[in-house]
C-alpha cells in the first residue's frame, strides 16, 4: 500500500508542476505580449515625433522666407515712397511750367496786338 501512496504522490507532484509550469508559461507569454504591444505603441510615438519634428523644420523654414518676404517688400515700400516724392515735386515743377508758359502766351498775344 505504501507503493500506491508514493506513486499517487509522486503523480500528485507531477501533475502540481506541470499545472505550474502551464501557469507560469502562461503568465510568461501574457508578458511577452504586453512587452511587444508596448514597443509597437513606443515606435509610433517615436515615429510621431519625428514627423513633428518635421513638420516643425518646415513651419520654420516658411516663417524665414514670409520673413524675408516683408523685409524686401518693405524696402520696396520705402524706395516707392521716395519714387512718389519725385514725383510729386516733378508734378509741381510742370504745374509752374504750364502757369508760366500760359503768362508768357498771354504776354506774347498782347505784344502781337
Amino acid at each position: 500500500m505504501m507503493e500506491r501512496e508514493v506513486v499517487a504522490k509522486m503523480a500528485a507532484s507531477a501533475d502540481g508542476q506541470t499545472k505550474y509550469g502551464q501557469s507560469v508559461k502562461g503568465l510568461l507569454t501574457e508578458k511577452v505580449s504586453t512587452c511587444g504591444a508596448d514597443v509597437i505603441a513606443l515606435t509610433k510615438q517615436v515615429l510621431k515625433g519625428s514627423r513633428s519634428s518635421e513638420l516643425l523644420g518646415h513651419a520654420a523654414r516658411n516663417m524665414v522666407m514670409q520673413e524675408d518676404s516683408i523685409l524686401h517688400s518693405e524696402d520696396s515700400l520705402r524706395k516707392m515712397a521716395i519714387i512718389t516724392t519725385h514725383l510729386q515735386y516733378q508734378q509741381e515743377a510742370i504745374q509752374k511750367n504750364v502757369e508760366q508758359s500760359s503768362n508768357l502766351q498771354d504776354q506774347l498775344k498782347h505784344l502781337l496786338k
